[in-house]
């Protein structure tokens, strides 16, 4: 999240840019001051020069502020004096990273050193604390250059290959920052087409199957757009693994895998006796309406499911398919519910889009109306949201980052100490958050500072009571 604040200011224009980007958003630059010094010189509003010219070919690239490891070694060669198994070992005690006495032991041979050799000691002294912060985590210039290799290459297949990109993340979990849910939802809103588990075409893992873009409608409200690759050509569709499953073992997909690339499955008994499941295995597929194709919709498949016969059985005692009785389907939100229970994620409508008049009448405004250029800075706000992240930085001093998504995208809000402090139980049990604050639009940047948190958590409660009222 700071590295995604950080970029509209900092507005990279080549490689080397992503190197600084990735060394500058460490805990070592911003306790020793170097981000707001880098930004304004970045942006032309202070002169990015060295007062001295021996020091201008250390931080010349990074505009006169030290922001690598190897920097702060350089610094206590040209300017203090230091050999180079000083500077090395100088370079060990900021590896430290917060060792005891690790980098203050140097200080006073820093200080006098540059003071000997005619600067100031004001500026001395800045040096110092600067390097300093390094011992709070600082980065060498050849880890930033790796990281932004791989943050380039991310964001490009992101950009010009979205299909790719998402079947790669769902394919990696559990990692990283974002959960299933929010990779899809963000894949859909920039136009992919994600396809449901289904017995009929998933693997373990997701996959990539040729688009029917021309036919696929996205159920999403938020867009209207056709993701297209890097030669222009229409994305793939990516179709959801049995992984996602809740209950489904790697053995059984296996074992599905092997038995349908011998021949399509023509039933539900067909598939039970080919593939060898049990029947929680098999309640587990029609739970997640993995069996539509083959039982119908997942309260059929789930009656289908209990047909299943425990070894033994005799076949006599079991009631036939054809005599399995005609269900109504579950409401759209009692379906959301499940998907949420036994995917991580759902294909519908987003959870909030069921309860949009709801809040609307409670005066919520959703994420793609506040990031609009149109919304001001400093306007009393109110969002609401399910709980995707929160962060408590060490460097943030008590301030809680938490991130909520609607239907229409994120919201970054900021907690302030007193009032997590205050409302620590609804900042860190709800799920669906409301919040009422203070916008803060700032180049580019958007949060929502919050003013006061309400857990509406029991509304996903009664999404399956309160469904048939939305269409």
């Amino acid at each position: 999240r700071a590295q995604m604040s950080m970029l509209p200011r900092l507005r990279p224009r080549e490689f080397y840019d992503l190197v600084i980007q990735v060394a500058i958003v460490r805990p070592g630059p911003i306790q020793g001051g170097m981000v707001h010094p880098f930004l304004r010189r970045r942006q032309n509003l202070e002169p990015a020069h060295c007062p001295y010219p021996e020091l201008e070919k250390v931080l010349g690239r990074t505009l006169g502020v030290p922001i690598f490891q190897e920097q702060a070694m350089q610094i206590a060669m040209e300017a203090a004096g230091f050999s180079p198994d000083e500077a090395d070992e100088l370079r060990r005690a900021m590896a430290a990273w917060r060792r005891s006495g690790s980098v203050e032991r140097f200080r006073l041979r820093l200080l006098q050193g540059m003071i000997a050799k005619g600067y100031d000691e004001q500026f001395a002294e800045q040096i110092f604390l600067q390097l300093q912060g390094f011992g709070e985590y600082g980065f060498p210039e050849s880890h930033s250059a790796s990281f932004a290799r791989l943050a380039y290459c991310s964001a490009w297949f992101k950009c010009h290959e979205p299909a790719v990109f998402l079947a790669a993340l769902l394919n990696s979990q559990p990692m990283g920052f974002y959960a299933p849910s929010q990779l899809v939802q963000d894949a859909r809103r920039h136009g992919v087409e994600v396809r449901p588990v289904d017995i009929r075409y998933s693997e373990w893992e997701a996959t990539l199957e040729p688009s029917t873009f021309e036919e696929a409608t996205f159920q999403q409200d938020t867009t209207n757009k056709t993701a297209q690759g890097s030669a222009g050509l229409p994305q793939p569709a990516v179709r959801l693994g049995l992984c996602q499953i809740k209950g489904l073992s790697r053995n059984a997909a296996l074992r599905i895998e092997q038995a349908r690339r011998q021949a399509p499955f023509r039933s539900t008994q067909d598939l039970a006796s080919r593939a060898s499941l049990d029947r929680k295995e098999m309640n587990a597929l029609a739970a997640a309406n993995a069996l539509q194709p083959l039982a119908g919709e997942r309260r059929q498949a789930q009656w289908h499911a209990a047909l299943q016969r425990p070894p033994g059985m005799l076949r006599s005692t079991i009631i036939s398919e054809n005599q399995v009785p005609l269900l109504p389907d579950m409401p759209e939100g009692e379906q959301i519910v499940n998907d949420y229970r036994l995917l991580g994620l759902t294909l519908g409508r987003h959870p909030l889009a069921l309860l949009r008049t709801r809040l609307d009448q409670q005066r919520f405004i959703p994420a793609e109306r506040l990031l609009s250029s149109d919304w001001p800075d400093g306007r009393l706000t109110r969002a609401c949201g399910l709980v995707t992240t929160r962060q408590r930085p060490g460097t943030a001093k008590g301030v809680v980052f938490v991130t909520i998504e609607d239907e229409t995208g994120h919201v970054n809000i900021i907690v302030r100490p007193e009032l997590s402090i205050r409302q620590h139980a609804e900042l860190v049990n709800a799920q669906l958050l409301g919040v009422y604050g203070v916008w803060q639009r700032h180049e580019s940047v958007c949060h929502l500072v919050a003013g006061r948190l309400v857990d509406l958590t029991p509304l996903l409660g009664a999404l399956h009571t309160r469904s048939r009222d939305f269409h």
